[in-house]
């Protein structure tokens, strides 16, 4: 015991930890390492040459997925929902009101040291993600109101993301200086450009705007696999900072907080049952790629360290627990008597068919 007294002093003294295999090897020392004890500096673990790959992969990656988020963005259904804009304020309230609120009550929960909480408040605080319009699509919810939300969100995030970083930030200290608020602004811009030129291929040449869509979406599930296997065999022993209870935890509980609260708000406010089903995934669901290209650019290796893999986690029980949300959902409905007028069968399948060929 004296002896794990003696190399966690070491560590924070130094401000460096050591990613040996002697020290992951060694159970007990392991059984006291939490993500509230980790150094804020990292020994570099990826080559230069991977390192910097993997930066252009994401950026490139990133571009793809805006572009085909912009191809699914209608004109006339944003014009549609900004009339009566309800649904999306509503939508808008909780992606941007229950997200970094649980980002940051389980950073403080969990002891989170600065790094760690910035990584956590930045994934927070993203806007909702293209992955939200396919889970609401097999949850039967309202595309229209899907797609507007994914745009709004993305296009707010310009200004609500810096804000809300700044605002809870305030509530640690020292992480003021710890958020690189002009890379993150820079990177939003950056992502306004390709979404506006999907947009605007939906608009002049709509047939192209379904084959980009598939394309875009097809590519971002393979990366988001491949980038994050490469990346996790090339640091080794040191995924284990990124898999660590407290990590694992946060990633588990943050979609499911959002999926809940996203479904109780739009039910207080009285959304009819697709749309509350739609804001749930809207809410719960992050834009992982936008959150993992700040994380890898916007610090240098030996600050980041393996944390930037941490929307890996994200979006992996973001997806396990949407699975199960939609497998109840199926069963509810298929083992549940249909009440007159809540749903009809014909109109619902031919909204599904229509959404599947513009959003899948």
């Amino acid at each position: 015991m004296i002896t794990i007294q003696y190399l966690v002093c070491c560590s924070n003294m130094e401000g460096t930890i050591d990613y040996t295999d002697d020290l992951f090897s060694d159970s007990e020392l392991w059984d006291n390492m939490t993500a509230g004890n980790t150094s804020s500096v990292f020994t570099p673990m990826l080559s230069p040459v991977l390192d910097k790959t993997i930066n252009i992969l994401l950026v490139i990656v990133l571009f793809i997925t805006m572009v085909s988020l912009g191809c699914t963005m209608e004109v006339s259904k944003i014009k549609r929902h900004i009339v009566k804009p309800k649904g999306v304020t509503i939508a808008v309230l909780a992606q941007y009101g229950v997200m970094p609120l649980t980002a940051f009550c389980l950073a403080k929960v969990f002891w989170l040291d600065e790094m760690t909480a910035v990584v956590v408040l930045i994934c927070g605080c993203c806007p909702g993600g293209s992955l939200s319009n396919i889970l609401a699509l097999a949850l039967q919810g309202d595309m229209n109101l899907s797609i507007v939300m994914t745009s709004c969100s993305t296009l707010l995030a310009l200004g609500m993301m810096p804000l809300l970083l700044y605002l809870y930030c305030q509530g640690f200290t020292n992480l003021q200086n710890s958020v690189p608020y002009v890379d993150i602004i820079v990177s939003l811009f950056m992502i306004l450009i390709p979404c506006g030129a999907g947009i605007l291929i939906n608009y002049y040449r709509p047939r192209y705007a379904k084959t980009i869509t598939k394309v875009g979406l097809s590519i971002m599930m393979i990366s988001v696999v491949g980038i994050g296997t490469v990346a996790s065999f090339a640091i080794g022993g040191s995924i284990l900072t990124v898999l660590s209870p407290p990590l694992m935890a946060i990633g588990a509980l943050m979609p499911f907080t959002g999926y809940t609260f996203g479904y109780i708000i739009s039910s207080l406010f009285k959304l009819n049952q697709s749309e509350r089903r739609t804001v749930a995934m809207e809410t719960g669901c992050q834009n992982i790629q936008l959150c993992s290209t700040i994380l890898k650019l916007a610090y240098a290796p030996e600050v980041i360290g393996p944390l930037f893999l941490f929307p890996m986690v994200y979006v992996s029980f973001q997806l396990l627990e949407a699975a199960v949300l939609i497998v109840l959902f199926r069963c509810h409905q298929r083992f549940t008597p249909t009440e007159e007028g809540t749903y009809q069968p014909a109109s619902t399948e031919d909204k599904l068919k229509e959404a599947c060929e513009g959003t899948v």
